[in-house]
């Protein structure tokens, strides 16, 4: 008997030590949630993930993956700024309007003619979408650039006219998508950019994308049509470690991948197994080991930011 006790509290002790350090792990790796970016017209970090991170097709999105790196663009739905509570011209610096000052995200602002551009008609109804993966109350500010904008030189407030041409506030998601019909501004030609803004209104937390247009050219239609991009990335990326100090993580929208598996392998018998008589309290610990162990881990891969688990449906 005693013998028996002696190894249910080494085992036990043995749990506890395993799965201490696991528990911190997986509190630390839990990523925060994002929230979503422009689908119609296409934003450039959506775009450039369609194009599929890891071998663009763009020549701007290449020159974006290499300022940058792949992974801002499977966080497609992450540029925000946490403390914007609408002073968005004060926390948002000029030339970093598209990256909403995240130098995470500074290959959004690289000052380009080439960006991928949706064709669009000046003056004409048009139905905004904004692709989202965590819904709240707020509303959206859509601007424009002036007549006169270059695209070769960095974007600024000033760049933008005054006041946005389109505003909706609490609009209701339908299918992972704020639908906001409207009209786009008359009297525009050539390219320009759409910049939105969607600033919550139960949290300081603001969202930010820019979006690059065409007015009556042949600038290309980002995505697969004009105002209608396809949403499915070229080739499936391969799955990432999380970058630690990413102040924002996807969550998964309906089409997660689960590829991530864990396989516990049991020990060998050792002399110190504890005799037949026992099986009943290893069993009993071996259960316990496998709830804390599978518990915890299921967490922990929760918590791994997989570059697939960005995808937005199609």
């Amino acid at each position: 008997m005693n013998n028996r006790v002696k190894t249910f509290g080494r085992t036990a002790a043995a749990v506890t030590a395993a799965t201490a350090p696991v528990a911190g792990l997986t509190l630390a790796a839990s990523p925060a949630l994002a929230h979503g970016t422009m689908q119609n017209p296409i934003s450039r970090s959506l775009a450039c993930y369609q194009e599929n991170p890891e071998s663009p097709r763009s020549a701007a999105c290449k020159a974006a993956v290499a300022a940058g790196g792949p992974q801002p663009f499977y966080d497609w739905n992450g540029v925000r700024s946490a403390n914007a509570a609408g002073r968005h011209r004060q926390v948002v610096p000029n030339g970093k309007l598209c990256s909403a000052g995240d130098p995470a995200f500074r290959g959004l602002d690289l000052a380009r003619a080439d960006w991928p551009a949706t064709n669009l008609k000046s003056g004409a109804a048009y139905t905004f979408r904004f692709r989202v993966t965590a819904q709240h109350r707020g509303g959206f500010q859509l601007y424009i650039t002036k007549n006169g904008y270059d695209p070769r030189k960095p974007l600024t407030w000033a760049n933008l006219e005054s006041k946005p041409f389109l505003t909706k506030n609490d609009p209701v998601a339908s299918g992972g998508v704020y639908t906001l019909p409207g009209k786009l501004p008359a009297g525009k030609k050539g390219r320009h950019l759409i910049y939105m803004i969607w600033q919550r209104t139960d949290s300081p937390e603001a969202f930010y994308s820019c979006s690059d247009v065409v007015f009556g050219g042949t600038g290309g239609s980002a995505g697969g049509g004009a105002g209608k991009p396809s949403t499915k990335p070229t080739a499936k990326p391969k799955p990432a470690p999380t970058q630690p100090g990413r102040p924002c993580a996807p969550i998964a929208p309906p089409h997660t991948h689960h590829d991530d598996q864990v396989a516990l392998k049991s020990r060998p018998a050792s002399n110190d197994s504890p005799a037949s008589g026992d099986a009943a309290g290893t069993a009993m610990i071996a259960g316990t080991v496998g709830l804390a162990l599978g518990g915890v881990g299921g967490l922990l891969l929760t918590g791994r930011r997989r570059r697939d688990a960005a995808r937005p449906r199609g």
